[in-house]
């Protein structure tokens, strides 16, 4: 016979409300009641009803969760997150891929207020586009990313102050000739290029280092191979650079492929660094510095916030920060400025202490 919320509440020695709270993972159990409520539903391979469920909360056990480019391995990296905390809190979770067209965010607004999913987390490429501006009313909707608002509960890296951090990094290396790619632009014009562009720049000024605009390149996509056309492009030109801080890992790796194919040593020539800390720039040649946060920890906001969002639509928007850490790989090394002031290997190690 099947189990029942019952039978999982006398094994687990909690009433039925309780293991009804730790299924729906909207009010807050304590970690050791849980845990118990948890084994017993393994142990009797319980299985909630959620049609019943939600004819009688009103609510589906489903959530919309978009990203703007399901390709991308950071994407990639935070919907696998995004799903264990999802199912451990009840939910299943139907994906989105928004990128460039705002009229999906629309679709999904439209599903939350026709009760189709409980709630919504978005993560849109600006503010102006977002289908959360101008809405007469609105779900349960988390923004993710950079876009700053306070319209909705919002989830976040500070990308302001982790490229900050990791440029103010490599000028404490010796670096001078500092190339960004994946800068803001009129022609990209992103929340996150703009934080990241903001915080190099923030950097540069606290060093009393000028700001070349020549160095912060623009790419039409955050794609490695458009990041790595961009390298070779400046190359060409004859800019002059003695380190690469590529906006993602991705276009980090493309970056790295553009210098190997011209002859060139990392980190011997010149250090290149990252940010996400994603798979791929762990297992690069040579391994990428990076910024870094806990995926896990940033799912587990979001979730939290949209949980008290569902049982509370009134409450003023709360935004929740994600610490970052900057990890040190072989990607970067330190480097001295001669007495003509150009840049030159050292046999110095990479030294510098975390950040963030």
């Amino acid at each position: 016979m099947r189990a029942t919320v019952r039978d999982v509440a006398a094994r687990a020695g909690v009433s039925p409300k309780t293991v009804s709270n730790v299924i729906n993972g909207i009010v807050f159990v304590r970690p050791e009641t849980r845990e118990r409520v948890e084994a017993a539903v393994e142990e009797l391979e319980y299985v909630p009803n959620l049609s019943a469920r939600g004819l009688r909360n009103g609510r589906t056990g489903a959530i919309a969760l978009a990203f703007p480019d399901l390709a991308m391995e950071y994407s990639a990296e935070m919907l696998a997150e995004f799903v264990e905390v999802a199912h451990e809190k009840g939910w299943s979770i139907q994906l989105e891929q928004t990128g460039k067209r705002p009229e999906r965010e629309r679709e999904l607004l439209s599903r939350g207020r026709e009760h189709l999913v409980d709630g919504l987390i978005l993560n849109p490429i600006r503010l102006e586009a977002s289908a959360i501006v101008g809405a007469d009313s609105l779900p349960p909707v988390v923004v993710i990313g950079e876009v700053e608002q306070t319209l909705v509960d919002r989830v976040a890296v500070d990308s302001v102050a982790a490229a900050k951090d990791m440029t103010a990094h490599l000028l404490e290396l010796g670096h001078r000739r500092i190339a960004i790619v994946g800068a803001h632009s009129s022609d990209f014009d992103t929340a996150s290029a703009l934080a990241r562009t903001v915080g190099y720049r923030a950097a540069l000024s606290e060093a009393g280092v000028p700001n070349d605009p020549a160095l912060e390149l623009v790419v039409v996509d955050w794609m490695p191979g458009f990041a790595g056309e961009r390298v070779l492009r400046a190359l060409d030109d004859g800019l002059e650079m003695d380190a690469v801080f590529a906006f993602t890992d991705t276009m980090a790796t493309g970056a790295l492929s553009a210098l190997t194919s011209r002859g060139l040593r990392v980190p011997d020539d010149l250090s290149v660094v990252g940010f996400d800390d994603v798979n791929a720039g762990r297992y690069a040649s040579p391994p990428l510095t990076t910024v870094s946060f806990d995926k896990r920890a940033f799912a587990e906001a979001t979730l939290d916030l949209l949980s008290q969002r569902i049982a509370d639509r009134a409450r003023p928007p709360r935004a929740v920060v994600i610490p970052h850490r900057l990890v040190f790989r072989d990607s970067t090394r330190r480097r001295i400025l001669s007495a003509t002031s150009t840049v030159a290997p050292s046999a110095d190690s990479n030294d510098a202490a975390p950040h963030g």
